[in-house]
Order: structure tokens, then sequence, then C-alpha cells
């Protein structure tokens, strides 16, 4: 999963990028509104945060741009603001939740897991398909039990096509959503990533549909 971190507080910024990363996130960031609405207007992120009190363009100018150019990425609001009526405006505004300075990390982590999730049509943090469990909120895989150890790239592939059991995914798609802004993107790697998995999984959930990508929990032309 790939997230955009907007925060014009380097500090507040560099300590949600460690937490989102340590937890098996791609993230990217931004310091100011502008390059926050850019990237986010350009790039195809899982789920967005977003500081209200921005430079050059505050929160909820990107967040109501966004939605009016019709991208529908859920966006978690950080505001230092008591009043109601702008956590009112936040959601107004097409944010889909928010947290209040000063907040804990474990509660930002909670809520974006919830809302990638919602996203994906999914209410539990458990995901399954055959033996295969992926607990987003421990960032554990286990096959009938037992725990497999995986990378960061491995888990973030694995749990994306989880995420979107069913459905074929290619590539590109998983290019995208994997890796950040900075990352040598290649989707060459994607295979070899998808080796791995089956390797460290020992049962075919992983199918590859020729000429369109990868799926798990469907059936189809495998290769």
């Amino acid at each position: 999963m790939r997230l955009l971190v907007v925060e014009d507080d380097p500090n507040l910024n560099q300590q949600l990028v460690d937490a989102l990363k340590e937890a098996g996130y791609a993230v990217d960031t931004a310091s100011d509104g502008e390059e926050g609405h850019f990237l986010g207007d350009t790039e195809p992120y899982d789920a967005v945060v977003l500081d209200i009190g921005l430079p050059k363009m505050d929160g909820l100018t990107v967040i109501e741009t966004w939605r009016k150019d019709g991208r529908k990425m859920p966006v978690l609001l950080l505001t230092a603001r008591d009043r109601w009526s702008d956590k009112v405006a936040g959601i107004d505004a097409g944010a889909d939740d928010y947290v209040a300075k000063p907040f804990h990390m474990e509660e930002v982590l909670a809520r974006i897991r919830a809302l990638v999730r919602r996203a994906s049509g999914h209410a539990s943090n458990e995901m399954e398909c055959g033996p295969v469990r992926l607990d987003t909120r421990a960032g554990r895989v286990t096959v009938d039990g037992h725990l497999v150890k995986l990378t960061s790239h491995e888990y973030r592939l694995l749990a994306y096509l989880m995420l979107h059991q069913g459905k074929v995914v290619s590539r590109t798609e998983l290019v995208e959503h994997l890796y950040d802004q900075d990352f040598d993107r290649d989707s060459n790697t994607i295979e070899v990533f998808v080796g791995r998995l089956r390797k460290k999984l020992g049962v075919d959930v992983i199918q590859t549909i020729r000429g369109l990508g990868y799926t798990v929990g469907m059936t189809g032309d495998a290769g």
C-alpha cells in the first residue's frame, strides 16, 4: 500500500513517515499544500494523511479540489483545532476521518488501516484466502496457522492482492501502489517478488492471468 503524508512540520512529517514505513507502507511526502495537491492529483495513493493548516494551500482546499477532480482516495485529516466546526468542515470538504493534534501514532495507524480496508470493501483487519491469513493490524502472515516471515515488499504485494481478492491486478498497478516515488520502479521486479512469495507461502494462492496480471481468490488462466 502506498500513502502520501502532507505535513509542514518537519519533525512530525518525519515521525509519520517513519511510523508508516515501519508498519509496512510505501510513503511519499510533501511539506506544503501545493506539492501535496499535485502529488495526490497525479499519483495513485491508497490513502493520504493531510494536515489542515498548510502553507501555500490549506488542507481543506486541497481536499475540495481533489474531490472536484474525481480523486477518491481516503483522506485522514490532521488538525490542531479543537472547535467542532472545523472538524465538520473537514468532513464536509471530503475528508474520510480526522485526528486532532496531539495524537498517539497508534491511533493514526489504526485509522489508516481502517480507511484502506474500507476502501477495498473489507470490514476486518484479517483477510483469508485458502490457508493463508493476513492480519493487517499485526502485520503477520500465516499459512495453516504457521507464521511466514516476509520482507516489507513481499508483505505489501500480498496485502495488496488480498485486499483486491477476486480482481486481476496488473503489474503496472502493483508497481504504482507498492513503491514510493523515489524507488527505482521496474515491473520485472514484481515477477521476482511473486516467485519468492509463492515459495515462502508453499501454497498456490497467487495466480498469473496471462497478459493481464495477478490475482488471488479467483479462477483463471493460470501460468
